[in-house]
């Protein structure tokens, strides 16, 4: 018998050479990847502070616990309107000024491209730390420059729902640049001649970019609306750390952050690993949900 034939159509040559030059990289996600995400799913199981040398295993308990704990659906809603506003600052207006240099503003594009991407290389901290002394409600610019006005300007860290907007602000300041720089190559993609004819035909400027513009990008667009989602979740830990630690009770924490105060300050292994799986999970079914509906209508070239 031939051995050629003993071995499976799919093993060839050359896919086994590409199994070996991804397996370095498999071997990299599985260390880093995949066995913390097991390890924190087995812990969600158990009641553990990091510190006994015996793990109490508690079965449904710690998920139980997180769904009857009221701060958890006060997390979550936090975490949603967070990302409702993240959304609109990182989406929307990225894609409205992107259609304006593009179409309507035609001089010093370099000058405005490099000023909205220069705060996406600026570490957060100093982001955080200026906008502190920013928004300071006694000695910052916006309070001299409201008190002239007779204005007065409240303690947005201690404000219950002004913090989550603020927060928003602050990390739109670093990701807005990227997320710009993204969505202008893709605007900039659009034929021109396209363009041209809808300017001939009289067509407004606010259909153009509904109608030609905005379906003809949509495929830059779910990477941006995604990214965004996954960038405004990560980078959100530094400003709530640095300035607000989760106060004013709990109203600038999310998922993420309630996560890290559990298991790292509290040292509730077992119910943050329950919560970071929980976070984990709803975080899926909207990214099926997203790739099941959205990416339906998404525009590929060719």
């Amino acid at each position: 018998m031939d051995k050629r034939k003993a071995w499976p159509k799919f093993i060839t040559k050359n896919s086994l050479m590409a199994y070996g030059l991804i397996l370095p990289s498999l071997l990299v996600f599985a260390v880093f990847m995949f066995y913390p995400l097991l390890y924190t799913i087995y812990l969600s199981f158990f009641d553990w502070n990091m510190i006994k040398p015996v793990k109490t295993f508690v079965g449904w308990g710690n998920y139980i616990a997180l769904l009857q704990d009221p701060l958890t659906y006060k997390v979550m809603t936090n975490t949603l309107a967070y990302i409702v506003i993240l959304l609109m600052l990182n989406c929307a207006a990225p894609y409205a000024l992107a259609f304006i240099l593009s179409f309507v503003i035609k001089r010093r594009q370099g000058f405005y491209k490099s000023a909205f991407f220069l705060p996406s290389v600026i570490s957060l901290v100093v982001g955080s730390i200026l906008y502190l002394w920013i928004l300071n409600p006694i000695s910052g610019p916006v309070a001299i420059i409201a008190k002239a006005l007779g204005i007065s300007v409240p303690i947005w860290s201690k404000t219950q729902g002004l913090v989550i907007v603020v927060l928003s602000i602050i990390t739109t300041w670093k990701v807005f640049g990227y997320n710009f720089i993204v969505i202008y190559g893709g605007v900039a993609g659009v034929p021109s001649e396209v363009i041209e004819a809808a300017r001939i035909d009289n067509v407004p400027l606010h259909r153009i970019f509904f109608d030609i513009v905005l379906p003809m990008s949509s495929a830059t667009g779910v990477y941006i609306f995604i990214m965004t989602i996954v960038q405004g979740l990560q980078y959100v830990f530094t400003p709530i750390k640095v300035i607000t630690q989760g106060g004013p009770d709990n109203a600038s924490s999310n998922a993420i952050y309630n996560v890290y105060q559990e298991a790292f300050t509290l040292y509730h292994t077992g119910y943050a690993s329950a919560f970071a799986v929980v976070t984990m999970a709803l975080f899926v079914v909207l990214l099926i949900a997203e790739f099941k509906y959205v990416e339906k209508g998404v525009y590929y070239e060719n």
